[in-house]
């Protein structure tokens, strides 16, 4: 029954993250908040507290040694971003709204005990992406511009429990890209991982976690000269460093805190485009409302990676992006930013909830609100537009879990 399960539900899930990662969006950066319903109702969290099977392979694989015997979850976030552009000129202001406006996000994972110290566990996420579709819009100062950023992760993990209290985990990250400039998709495959630490004393929990930089070179994606070769472009997924710490107060209370360094400005592509570091603050909490219901929310903060650019257009063009032909100025790149890539949302409340059907199934639900950011850039020779970009997301998750 458990191999006949796993086998169908890997392979639907599997197929589904290849034909539907291709179209992402995200919310710290370029990143999701979380990806399963359950860190996604309680803010994102999952370094320092266990809150199921997803979650524990993704955030923090040493969290694995909580599992009883076989877990498998799979679900889906769809997710629903309202992405508007203005650019202002002395004739007046003009705005257009993205069409790139509904995505669906897929999720798989399953954890498995072998014996009293070790767990092991696969996943696969649809984890970060971000891109506008401004087509046929009323305007030639928006450019026709289309993007598209996907990038997925399959992650083998095992964990390993010292003692009582202490275990260790790790795990590996097959990781697939897709980028699209307007000019054609290119794809990518690059290998990272994660090493992660957890505590457990009963009513304290805590816990750490390092992903490492994945490199990524897309090629033939962009022409920047205009003499008909297309180029490479290097967008290096950066490192991550999270701790946490969560509390039971009660049987029926769990509430988990978590900080994450993502490290934006060290990054390939990334530093070129102006992308700062971001630290990441989640909370989250969850209720047991009755022995099947569970009632769960959070809060997820982090400073946009994208400050308002104020630079003249005709400045020198002294910004290189790897590995494109043709340099940029601030200037250039801010409106780059603007139009094609305004990952600027920063404040995000969560709410969800999970319902016990029997015994060894549950389904968990979550909603996340991104509340809107905005991006400007202004051309300080006044010579060409101020562009604005604004940014405001919903989201909607469901998944499915079993347990045996």
């Amino acid at each position: 029954m458990i191999r006949k399960l796993l086998a169908v539900t890997f392979t639907v899930c599997l197929g589904s993250l290849f034909l539907l990662s291709s179209q992402a969006d995200a919310t710290n950066g370029d990143d999701m908040i979380g990806v399963s319903p359950v860190s996604r109702a309680m803010g994102g969290i999952g370094v320092g507290l266990p809150i199921g099977s997803t979650d524990e392979v993704y955030r923090n694989p040493a969290w694995m040694s909580k599992s009883s015997g076989f877990d498998v979850s799979f679900g889906a976030t769809l997710f629903l971003p309202d992405v508007k552009a203005s650019a202002t000129t002395p004739a007046g202001t003009t705005e257009v709204s993205s069409k790139a406006d509904t995505f669906v996000i897929p999720e798989f994972s399953i954890t498995q005990r072998l014996n009293d110290k070790l767990v092991f566990g696969l996943g696969a996420f649809g984890v970060s992406g971000m891109g506008t579709d401004y087509r046929n819009s009323s305007s030639p100062l928006f450019q026709n511009m289309n993007t598209n950023f996907s990038f997925m992760r399959m992650m083998p993990a095992l964990s390993y429990q010292l003692n009582e209290n202490l275990s260790l985990g790790a795990a590996v990250h097959m990781a697939w890209g897709s980028l699209d400039m307007g000019q054609g998709y290119s794809q990518d495959f690059g290998i990272g991982g994660t090493f992660g630490i957890a505590y457990d004393s009963g009513f304290f929990t805590a816990g750490f976690s390092y992903m490492s930089p994945i490199s990524m070179t897309y090629e033939r994606v962009y022409d920047s000269n205009g003499d008909g070769t297309y180029e490479n472009i290097k967008l290096e997924q950066p490192q991550e460093v999270a701790a946490g710490f969560g509390v039971r107060p009660s049987e029926r209370v769990k509430i988990g805190f978590d900080v994450r360094w993502i490290n934006w400005s060290g990054a390939d592509g990334y530093k070129q485009f102006g992308w700062d570091d971001q630290v990441v603050y989640s909370v989250g909490g969850e209720f047991k409302a009755t022995e099947k219901l569970c009632l769960r929310a959070g809060f997820n903060y982090a400073k946009s990676p994208l400050d308002d650019v104020s630079a003249a257009s005709n400045a020198a063009q002294t910004i290189t992006v790897p590995d494109l032909a043709a340099s940029s100025n601030e200037y250039g790149i801010g409106v780059m930013n603007a139009l094609g890539f305004p990952a600027i949302t920063e404040t995000h409340i969560t709410l969800g909830a999970g319902y016990k059907v029997s015994e060894h199934f549950a389904v968990n639900v979550a909603y996340v609100r991104a509340f809107e950011g905005d991006f400007k850039v202004t051309d300080t020779a006044n010579a060409s537009p101020t562009y604005e970009a604004k940014n405001a997301q919903n989201s909607i998750s469901m998944g499915f879990h079993w347990n045996f």
